[in-house]
Protein backbone atom coordinates (compact mmCIF):
# COMPACT_ATOMS: atom_id res chain seq x y z
CA UNK A 1 0.00 0.00 0.00
CA UNK A 2 1.69 3.38 -0.87
CA UNK A 3 0.66 6.75 -1.34
CA UNK A 4 1.84 8.06 -4.83
CA UNK A 5 0.80 11.73 -5.41
CA UNK A 6 -1.30 13.99 -3.37
CA UNK A 7 -2.99 17.24 -4.72
CA UNK A 8 -3.77 20.29 -2.29
CA UNK A 9 -5.77 23.27 -3.03
CA UNK A 10 -6.96 26.13 -0.23
CA UNK A 11 -6.19 23.13 2.15
CA UNK A 12 -4.80 24.70 5.57
CA UNK A 13 -1.96 26.73 4.18
CA UNK A 14 -1.68 25.10 0.94
CA UNK A 15 -2.59 27.59 -1.54
CA UNK A 16 -1.95 24.99 -4.47
CA UNK A 17 0.87 21.94 -4.34
CA UNK A 18 1.13 18.75 -6.13
CA UNK A 19 3.69 16.41 -4.77
CA UNK A 20 5.04 12.88 -5.56
CA UNK A 21 6.39 10.55 -3.13
CA UNK A 22 9.32 7.71 -2.65
CA UNK A 23 7.23 4.76 -1.99
CA UNK A 24 9.39 3.80 0.91
CA UNK A 25 10.51 6.63 3.27
CA UNK A 26 9.60 10.18 2.91
CA UNK A 27 11.20 12.64 5.46
CA UNK A 28 9.21 16.14 5.40
CA UNK A 29 11.56 18.55 7.01
CA UNK A 30 11.30 22.16 7.84
CA UNK A 31 11.00 24.64 10.27
CA UNK A 32 7.93 25.14 12.43
CA UNK A 33 4.28 26.24 11.18
CA UNK A 34 5.20 25.72 7.71
CA UNK A 35 3.08 22.95 6.49
CA UNK A 36 4.31 19.82 7.53
CA UNK A 37 1.31 17.85 9.73
CA UNK A 38 -0.87 19.76 7.16
CA UNK A 39 0.65 17.41 4.63
CA UNK A 40 0.50 14.64 7.03
CA UNK A 41 -3.49 15.53 7.93
CA UNK A 42 -4.15 15.47 4.43
CA UNK A 43 -3.25 11.94 3.67
CA UNK A 44 -5.32 11.03 7.20
CA UNK A 45 -8.53 12.68 5.64
CA UNK A 46 -7.47 10.67 2.51
CA UNK A 47 -7.76 7.21 4.57
CA UNK A 48 -10.90 8.67 6.83
CA UNK A 49 -12.78 11.52 5.09
CA UNK A 50 -12.16 13.40 7.98
CA UNK A 51 -9.75 15.28 9.80
CA UNK A 52 -7.93 14.17 13.13
CA UNK A 53 -7.08 17.42 14.18
CA UNK A 54 -10.46 18.97 13.86
CA UNK A 55 -14.00 18.23 13.95
CA UNK A 56 -15.36 20.35 11.28
CA UNK A 57 -14.26 20.65 7.38
CA UNK A 58 -14.23 24.40 7.72
CA UNK A 59 -10.95 24.74 9.44
CA UNK A 60 -9.34 22.80 6.81
CA UNK A 61 -10.13 25.44 4.11
CA UNK A 62 -7.26 28.13 3.40
CA UNK A 63 -8.14 31.43 4.99
CA UNK A 64 -10.06 33.72 2.93
CA UNK A 65 -11.04 30.78 0.72
CA UNK A 66 -14.43 29.36 0.03
CA UNK A 67 -13.46 25.52 -0.18
CA UNK A 68 -10.80 23.20 -1.02
CA UNK A 69 -9.85 20.07 -3.26
CA UNK A 70 -7.97 17.41 -1.97
CA UNK A 71 -6.68 14.42 -4.19
CA UNK A 72 -4.31 11.19 -4.07
CA UNK A 73 -3.36 8.54 -6.16
CA UNK A 74 -2.94 5.14 -4.49
CA UNK A 75 -1.91 1.75 -4.84
CA UNK A 76 -3.57 -0.20 -2.69
CA UNK A 77 -4.65 -4.49 -3.02
CA UNK A 78 -2.50 -4.51 -6.84
CA UNK A 79 -5.32 -1.82 -8.10
CA UNK A 80 -4.42 2.20 -8.34
CA UNK A 81 -6.96 4.65 -7.07
CA UNK A 82 -7.32 8.13 -7.18
CA UNK A 83 -9.48 9.22 -4.27
CA UNK A 84 -10.79 13.06 -4.33
CA UNK A 85 -12.24 14.82 -1.59
CA UNK A 86 -13.96 18.48 -2.19
CA UNK A 87 -15.59 20.84 0.28
CA UNK A 88 -16.97 23.90 0.51
CA UNK A 89 -17.92 26.23 -2.64
CA UNK A 90 -21.59 26.14 -1.69
CA UNK A 91 -21.85 22.84 -2.44
CA UNK A 92 -21.92 19.51 0.07
CA UNK A 93 -19.27 17.38 0.68
CA UNK A 94 -18.43 15.60 -1.89
CA UNK A 95 -15.84 12.15 -1.92
CA UNK A 96 -15.09 9.54 -4.58
CA UNK A 97 -13.02 6.94 -5.63
CA UNK A 98 -11.83 6.75 -9.20
CA UNK A 99 -14.90 9.13 -9.89
CA UNK A 100 -17.36 7.15 -8.21
CA UNK A 101 -18.64 8.76 -5.51
CA UNK A 102 -18.98 6.88 -2.19
CA UNK A 103 -21.47 6.20 -0.14
CA UNK A 104 -19.54 6.54 3.53
CA UNK A 105 -16.61 8.92 3.94
CA UNK A 106 -14.90 5.48 5.72
CA UNK A 107 -15.17 3.64 2.39
CA UNK A 108 -11.90 5.42 1.91
CA UNK A 109 -10.07 3.25 3.90
CA UNK A 110 -11.20 0.36 1.71
CA UNK A 111 -8.70 1.78 -0.26
CA UNK A 112 -6.12 3.27 1.99
CA UNK A 113 -4.97 2.84 5.49
CA UNK A 114 -2.89 5.23 7.83
CA UNK A 115 -1.62 5.10 11.34
CA UNK A 116 -0.76 8.15 12.77
CA UNK A 117 1.75 8.67 15.66
CA UNK A 118 2.61 12.29 17.01
CA UNK A 119 4.65 13.51 20.46
CA UNK A 120 0.80 13.62 21.98
CA UNK A 121 0.61 9.91 21.19
CA UNK A 122 3.44 9.16 23.57
CA UNK A 123 0.86 10.08 26.54
CA UNK A 124 -1.71 7.73 25.56
CA UNK A 125 -0.99 5.51 28.41
CA UNK A 126 -1.02 8.35 30.96
CA UNK A 127 -4.10 9.87 29.64
CA UNK A 128 -7.73 9.20 30.71
CA UNK A 129 -9.91 6.49 28.99
CA UNK A 130 -11.18 8.43 26.10
CA UNK A 131 -7.73 9.20 24.72
CA UNK A 132 -7.60 5.19 24.50
CA UNK A 133 -10.97 4.88 23.11
CA UNK A 134 -10.11 7.30 20.39
CA UNK A 135 -7.29 5.09 20.25
CA UNK A 136 -8.86 2.08 19.55
CA UNK A 137 -11.83 3.74 17.41
CA UNK A 138 -9.18 5.42 14.47
CA UNK A 139 -8.38 2.02 14.42
CA UNK A 140 -11.17 -0.04 14.02
CA UNK A 141 -13.15 2.38 11.74
CA UNK A 142 -10.36 2.06 9.33
CA UNK A 143 -10.30 -1.60 9.93
CA UNK A 144 -14.09 -2.94 9.65
CA UNK A 145 -17.09 -0.82 7.65
CA UNK A 146 -19.84 -2.26 10.02
CA UNK A 147 -18.00 -1.19 13.13
CA UNK A 148 -17.51 2.51 11.94
CA UNK A 149 -21.25 2.41 10.64
CA UNK A 150 -22.10 0.83 14.16
CA UNK A 151 -19.91 3.51 16.31
CA UNK A 152 -21.97 6.97 14.51
CA UNK A 153 -25.15 5.07 15.59
CA UNK A 154 -23.98 4.30 19.03
CA UNK A 155 -22.28 8.53 19.31
CA UNK A 156 -26.32 9.64 17.96
CA UNK A 157 -28.40 7.26 20.20
CA UNK A 158 -26.08 8.25 22.95
CA UNK A 159 -26.20 12.24 22.17
CA UNK A 160 -30.16 11.63 21.94
CA UNK A 161 -30.61 9.83 25.27
CA UNK A 162 -28.42 12.60 26.98
CA UNK A 163 -30.74 15.33 26.05
CA UNK A 164 -33.68 13.02 27.08
CA UNK A 165 -31.75 12.94 30.68
CA UNK A 166 -31.24 16.21 31.04
CA UNK A 167 -35.04 17.81 29.68
CA UNK A 168 -36.89 15.19 31.63
CA UNK A 169 -37.26 17.46 34.80
CA UNK A 170 -39.18 19.93 32.77
CA UNK A 171 -40.20 17.10 30.80
CA UNK A 172 -41.18 14.00 32.55
CA UNK A 173 -43.40 12.27 29.99
CA UNK A 174 -39.84 11.86 28.18
CA UNK A 175 -38.85 9.12 30.98
CA UNK A 176 -41.02 6.74 28.60
CA UNK A 177 -39.18 6.80 25.59
CA UNK A 178 -35.70 5.86 27.46
CA UNK A 179 -36.51 1.50 27.12
CA UNK A 180 -36.47 2.16 23.02
CA UNK A 181 -33.09 3.75 23.35
CA UNK A 182 -31.83 1.93 26.05
CA UNK A 183 -32.45 -1.15 23.90
CA UNK A 184 -30.54 0.17 20.67
CA UNK A 185 -28.10 0.76 22.56
CA UNK A 186 -27.79 -2.06 23.69
CA UNK A 187 -28.04 -4.25 20.29
CA UNK A 188 -25.62 -1.22 18.68
CA UNK A 189 -23.15 -1.33 21.78
CA UNK A 190 -23.00 -4.82 21.86
CA UNK A 191 -21.64 -4.69 18.08
CA UNK A 192 -18.96 -2.28 19.62
CA UNK A 193 -17.57 -4.42 22.43
CA UNK A 194 -17.29 -7.57 19.70
CA UNK A 195 -15.00 -5.50 17.54
CA UNK A 196 -12.89 -3.99 20.34
CA UNK A 197 -12.66 -6.76 22.68
CA UNK A 198 -11.19 -8.76 19.61
CA UNK A 199 -9.27 -6.02 18.14
CA UNK A 200 -7.40 -5.69 22.06
CA UNK A 201 -6.65 -9.76 21.72
CA UNK A 202 -5.11 -9.23 18.75
CA UNK A 203 -3.56 -6.20 19.74
CA UNK A 204 -1.80 -7.29 23.32
CA UNK A 205 -0.45 -10.34 21.42
CA UNK A 206 1.67 -7.49 18.23
CA UNK A 207 2.18 -4.59 21.00
CA UNK A 208 4.12 -7.00 23.80
CA UNK A 209 6.56 -8.53 20.67
CA UNK A 210 6.94 -4.71 19.67
CA UNK A 211 7.21 -3.84 23.45
CA UNK A 212 9.64 -7.08 24.45
CA UNK A 213 12.05 -5.80 21.67
CA UNK A 214 11.93 -2.12 22.61
CA UNK A 215 12.71 -2.69 26.52
CA UNK A 216 15.75 -5.63 25.58
CA UNK A 217 12.94 -8.58 27.15
CA UNK A 218 13.00 -6.65 30.68
CA UNK A 219 9.28 -6.09 30.91
CA UNK A 220 6.31 -8.39 29.70
CA UNK A 221 3.26 -5.70 28.20
CA UNK A 222 0.03 -7.26 28.59
CA UNK A 223 -3.91 -5.53 27.81
CA UNK A 224 -6.65 -5.94 28.93
CA UNK A 225 -10.37 -4.76 27.23
CA UNK A 226 -12.30 -3.10 30.29
CA UNK A 227 -16.16 -2.64 29.77
CA UNK A 228 -19.01 -2.81 31.42
CA UNK A 229 -19.11 -4.59 35.02
CA UNK A 230 -22.39 -6.72 33.85
CA UNK A 231 -20.68 -8.45 30.28
CA UNK A 232 -18.76 -11.74 31.57
CA UNK A 233 -17.10 -12.35 28.53
CA UNK A 234 -16.76 -9.59 25.81
CA UNK A 235 -15.74 -12.16 23.34
CA UNK A 236 -19.37 -13.69 24.04
CA UNK A 237 -22.36 -13.92 21.84
CA UNK A 238 -23.97 -10.54 20.38
CA UNK A 239 -27.40 -11.92 22.11
CA UNK A 240 -26.05 -12.73 25.85
CA UNK A 241 -24.49 -9.08 25.78
CA UNK A 242 -27.38 -7.27 24.40
CA UNK A 243 -28.99 -8.81 27.26
CA UNK A 244 -26.02 -7.98 30.17
CA UNK A 245 -26.02 -4.41 28.95
CA UNK A 246 -29.49 -4.31 29.15
CA UNK A 247 -28.81 -5.43 32.41
CA UNK A 248 -26.40 -2.69 33.52
CA UNK A 249 -28.81 0.29 31.75
CA UNK A 250 -31.74 -1.12 34.21
CA UNK A 251 -29.55 -0.78 37.18
CA UNK A 252 -28.53 2.53 36.59
CA UNK A 253 -31.64 4.17 35.90
CA UNK A 254 -32.36 5.79 38.61
CA UNK A 255 -28.62 7.19 38.84
CA UNK A 256 -28.78 8.43 35.42
CA UNK A 257 -32.12 10.35 35.95
CA UNK A 258 -30.82 11.63 38.96
CA UNK A 259 -27.57 12.76 37.45
CA UNK A 260 -29.36 13.52 33.96
CA UNK A 261 -26.25 11.65 32.71
CA UNK A 262 -25.96 8.37 30.74
CA UNK A 263 -23.77 6.03 32.66
CA UNK A 264 -23.89 2.90 31.39
CA UNK A 265 -22.72 1.71 27.99
CA UNK A 266 -19.38 0.95 26.14
CA UNK A 267 -18.68 4.67 25.80
CA UNK A 268 -16.50 4.32 28.99
CA UNK A 269 -14.49 1.49 27.73
CA UNK A 270 -11.34 1.30 28.28
CA UNK A 271 -7.65 -0.52 27.53
CA UNK A 272 -6.09 -1.52 30.85
CA UNK A 273 -1.86 -1.44 30.48
CA UNK A 274 -0.34 -3.59 32.60
CA UNK A 275 3.75 -3.83 32.91
CA UNK A 276 5.08 -6.70 34.58
CA UNK A 277 0.98 -6.79 35.58
CA UNK A 278 0.95 -3.67 37.34
CA UNK A 279 -0.86 -0.46 35.71
CA UNK A 280 1.12 1.42 33.71
CA UNK A 281 -1.18 4.44 33.87
CA UNK A 282 -0.14 4.42 37.69
CA UNK A 283 3.36 3.24 38.44
CA UNK A 284 4.91 3.42 34.93
CA UNK A 285 7.88 5.63 34.66
CA UNK A 286 8.20 8.17 32.02
CA UNK A 287 10.29 6.37 29.69
CA UNK A 288 8.18 3.08 30.50
CA UNK A 289 5.06 4.76 28.90
CA UNK A 290 6.84 6.27 26.27
CA UNK A 291 8.01 2.77 25.24
CA UNK A 292 4.18 1.40 25.50
CA UNK A 293 2.76 3.97 23.81
CA UNK A 294 5.23 3.10 20.94
CA UNK A 295 4.58 -0.28 21.37
CA UNK A 296 0.63 -0.09 20.73
CA UNK A 297 0.95 2.24 17.88
CA UNK A 298 3.42 -0.27 16.12
CA UNK A 299 1.14 -2.97 17.51
CA UNK A 300 -1.83 -1.63 15.36
CA UNK A 301 0.50 -1.36 12.31
CA UNK A 302 1.02 -5.04 12.40
CA UNK A 303 -2.89 -5.41 12.97
CA UNK A 304 -3.27 -3.35 9.52
CA UNK A 305 -0.68 -6.00 7.76
CA UNK A 306 -2.45 -9.38 9.30
CA UNK A 307 -6.29 -8.14 8.29
CA UNK A 308 -5.15 -6.28 5.11
CA UNK A 309 -2.56 -8.13 3.88
CA UNK A 310 -0.46 -4.80 3.24
CA UNK A 311 1.43 -2.32 6.12
CA UNK A 312 -0.85 0.70 6.00
CA UNK A 313 0.83 3.77 5.83
CA UNK A 314 3.13 5.16 8.58
CA UNK A 315 2.67 8.74 9.52
CA UNK A 316 5.48 9.89 12.00
CA UNK A 317 4.78 13.80 13.34
CA UNK A 318 7.93 14.92 14.63
CA UNK A 319 7.75 12.21 17.13
CA UNK A 320 11.48 10.96 16.67
CA UNK A 321 13.02 14.61 18.46
CA UNK A 322 10.71 12.92 21.28
CA UNK A 323 12.58 10.03 21.60
CA UNK A 324 15.87 9.24 23.40
CA UNK A 325 18.56 8.23 20.82
CA UNK A 326 17.83 4.34 21.77
CA UNK A 327 13.93 4.66 21.04
CA UNK A 328 14.46 6.42 17.88
CA UNK A 329 16.56 3.39 16.48
CA UNK A 330 14.16 0.89 17.44
CA UNK A 331 11.52 2.57 15.44
CA UNK A 332 13.34 3.33 12.54
CA UNK A 333 14.50 -0.28 12.35
CA UNK A 334 10.96 -1.35 12.50
CA UNK A 335 9.75 0.45 9.70
CA UNK A 336 11.73 -1.40 6.91
CA UNK A 337 8.97 -2.19 5.00
CA UNK A 338 5.72 -0.33 4.03
CA UNK A 339 5.65 3.43 3.01
CA UNK A 340 6.44 5.99 6.09
CA UNK A 341 6.35 9.67 6.43
CA UNK A 342 8.61 11.56 8.83
CA UNK A 343 8.45 15.03 9.79
CA UNK A 344 11.25 16.94 11.55
CA UNK A 345 12.97 20.52 11.55
CA UNK A 346 16.38 18.81 11.40
CA UNK A 347 17.38 15.53 8.60
CA UNK A 348 20.97 15.30 9.68
CA UNK A 349 20.82 12.12 11.73
CA UNK A 350 18.35 10.62 9.14
CA UNK A 351 20.80 10.51 6.33
CA UNK A 352 22.47 7.57 7.83
CA UNK A 353 19.54 5.63 9.07
CA UNK A 354 16.96 5.75 5.94
CA UNK A 355 17.10 5.28 2.61
CA UNK A 356 14.52 7.80 0.47
CA UNK A 357 13.45 11.23 -0.39
CA UNK A 358 13.62 14.14 1.57
CA UNK A 359 11.09 17.03 0.93
CA UNK A 360 11.89 20.75 2.49
CA UNK A 361 8.48 22.67 3.54
CA UNK A 362 8.35 26.65 3.40
CA UNK A 363 5.22 28.78 4.20
CA UNK A 364 2.90 26.20 2.52
CA UNK A 365 5.21 25.31 -0.71
CA UNK A 366 7.07 22.00 -1.54
CA UNK A 367 10.16 24.00 -1.96
CA UNK A 368 12.38 20.57 -2.71
CA UNK A 369 13.14 17.29 -3.08
CA UNK A 370 16.20 15.09 -2.97
CA UNK A 371 17.19 11.94 -2.06
CA UNK A 372 18.34 10.52 1.56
Amino acid sequence: MRLDRVTLENFRNYAAQEVLFDPTCNVICGENAQGKTNLLEAMVCLSTGKSNRTRTDRELIRFEQEGFHLEGSIHSRDRDFVSRIDVGFGKKKRITVNDVPVRAASDLSAVLNTVFFCPEDLQLIKEGAAARRRFMDASLCQLRPRYAAALAEYQRLHEHKTRILRDCVDRPDLIATLPDFNLRMAETGAILIHYRSRFVKMLSTCAAAAHSECSGGRETLTLQYKTVSTVTDPLGDHKLLVIQLLEHQRSHHYAEVSSRQCLSGPHKDDIEVLLDGLNARSYASQGQTRTAALSLKLGVREIHREIVGEYPILLLDDVLSELDPKRQEYVLNRIGSGQVFITCCEEDRLHSLLKGSIYHVRNGTIAQRSSL
